[in-house]
Parts: structure tokens; C-alpha cells; sequence
């Protein structure tokens, strides 16, 4: 019989008195003491679990976000690229925690959706940064957090300044394109309309990648953002439906019937019309 393995033997640290171990650095004792379960229900752990990680993704995709729109704007669009990439990977990841939360039935959801009171994932002030960040602009949807002056006067900041397309089609302009209206957009806040000289720059990078390769490499990292971005959101509405069908959300939402209206929102609209064209 071999004796059993000690990592200490290859030079593993196995004493951390008074040194930075792994749950000191990732403050562990504070992530998994934040679950408390309002009820005694098995599956509020899960319900829990499932959207405090989520904030965390998002946490990371809002990080990303503006560090691609400040390359964008400084016109170091293949850093971004990479800032990109992570964000859509990040959304992947996202779409497979609904697979998680739909192992949860309609019985075991109702047996602590009371505990929720009017809670509601609507209320997610990281969510509506990425919304805001990304052009999704809707001054209503800053009602349900102006209980938190700070967090409020975040996402203003956000409505106020340009959003991650009006960056990239800043790009456009600085590299010759007429971009249309849009050259004298001054207020953020109202949501963009599409212009037709963004869709014919558009048109003209697609019809010539070669002449215009990283401009025709940004259009693509922005098409694969929404296309997960939309993922979801498609998966975010199947898995209300099917845990609680058409009921009303705990935040007052119309549930499934309000959710199935932000599958219809457009992102990158020229982007997705470009495709019509060529």
C-alpha cells in the first residue's frame, strides 16, 4: 500500500498563518455568507445562487464593456476586440445558468416565491447598465432605483454619454465614413434612430473586407455581442414561462408577456440591415 500523497513534498504551501491563502485573496467568508434563504424550501439556495452569480458575470461584463468603448474611442479597436469577445463569452455563460434554474419546477418555486415580496431580477441595476451601456436607452427603467441616489446617479452618468455602437460609429466617422445625423448627435439619453449613411458605411465595409479589415472585424464582435445577448434573453423568457407561465413577475412585470417585448428590441440595427443589403 503507497502512503498517501503530500503535495508539501513537491513544495505546495500548506500553512497559512499569517499569509494570503486562496479565500483570503477571493474574500470567501463574504461571497458564500450571502446566501441567506428567507424560507425553508430546497430550492431557494439555487434560486439564490443562480442570480447572485449572474451579478457577478455582469459585474465583469460592465468592466468590460467600458474598457472597449475607451479603446474605441482612443481608436485602438483591436484591444477591444478582445474586451468584446470576453463579453459575448460572458453572456454564454449566462445562457447556460438558465439550464441550472430550469431544473426548478413550478411546485418548488411557489413554495418560497412569497419570500421574494416585490423583489424582481427587473430590479437589476447591473443589467440596466449593461441595457444603457450597450443603446438601449429608457429613462423609465431609472424609477425602480431612485430609492439609491448613488446607484441612480450612476446610470444617468451612463444615459449621458455615448453608448458602445455610438462609439463604434464614432470609429466610422474618424475613419472617412459619413455617418449622417449622427456626426451632430449631442443628447445620449433619447434612444438612437438608424440612419441610413451608417447602414451604407456598413454596406461598404462588408462589400470590402480587405480595404477595411479591423472596421469589418468591429461590425462582427458587435453582431456576436447581440447575437448572445439575445440567447439571453430568448432563454431568460423560456424559463419564466416555464416555471411560472403567464402569472405577473414578483416586481409587477407583466412576466412572460413583458419579456417576450425586449426580444424585439434592436441593438446594432444598421448591423443586422447591412445583411438585407449586400
Amino acid at each position: 500500500m503507497t502512503d498517501p500523497y503530500d503535495p508539501s513534498a513537491e513544495g505546495a504551501e500548506m500553512s497559512f498563518r499569517d499569509r494570503m491563502s486562496y479565500g483570503d485573496y477571493l474574500h470567501l467568508d463574504a461571497v458564500l455568507d450571502a446566501q441567506a434563504p428567507l424560507s425553508d424550501a430546497h430550492d431557494e439556495l439555487l434560486f439564490i445562487v443562480q442570480h447572485q452569480t449572474s451579478e457577478l458575470w455582469m459585474k465583469l461584463a460592465v468592466h468590460e464593456i467600458r474598457s472597449a468603448m475607451a479603446a474605441l474611442r482612443t481608436g485602438e479597436a483591436r484591444p477591444a476586440f478582445k474586451m468584446l469577445t470576453r463579453v459575448a463569452r460572458i453572456f454564454e455563460q449566462l445562457n447556460s445558468a438558465w439550464d441550472v434554474l430550469r431544473t426548478m419546477t413550478p411546485s418548488e418555486y411557489t413554495e418560497f416565491r412569497g419570500a421574494l415580496g416585490q423583489s424582481s431580477g427587473f430590479q437589476s441595476y447591473q443589467y440596466r447598465a449593461i441595457e444603457f451601456l450597450l443603446g438601449n436607452r429608457n429613462e423609465a427603467m431609472l424609477r425602480p432605483h431612485a430609492h439609491r441616489p448613488e446607484i441612480a446617479r450612476r446610470l444617468e452618468e451612463i444615459l449621458a454619454a455615448p453608448s458602445l455602437y455610438d462609439e463604434a460609429i464614432g470609429l466610422l466617422a474618424r475613419s472617412g465614413f459619413d455617418i449622417g445625423p449622427d456626426a451632430g448627435r449631442t443628447d445620449y439619453r433619447a434612444p438612437r434612430t438608424p440612419n441610413d449613411a451608417v447602414l451604407e458605411a456598413w454596406r461598404s465595409i462588408y462589400a470590402a473586407p480587405g480595404a477595411h479589415w479591423e472596421l469589418y472585424e468591429l461590425a462582427e464582435k458587435l453582431v456576436d455581442l447581440e447575437d448572445y445577448f439575445r440567447r439571453w434573453r430568448f432563454n431568460h423568457v423560456t424559463t419564466v414561462e416555464r416555471i411560472i407561465g403567464l402569472k405577473r413577475g414578483t416586481g409587477g412585470t407583466g412576466g412572460v408577456p413583458y419579456l417576450r417585448k425586449m426580444l424585439e428590441v434592436v441593438l446594432f440595427p444598421e448591423l443586422w440591415d447591412v445583411r438585407t443589403r449586400l
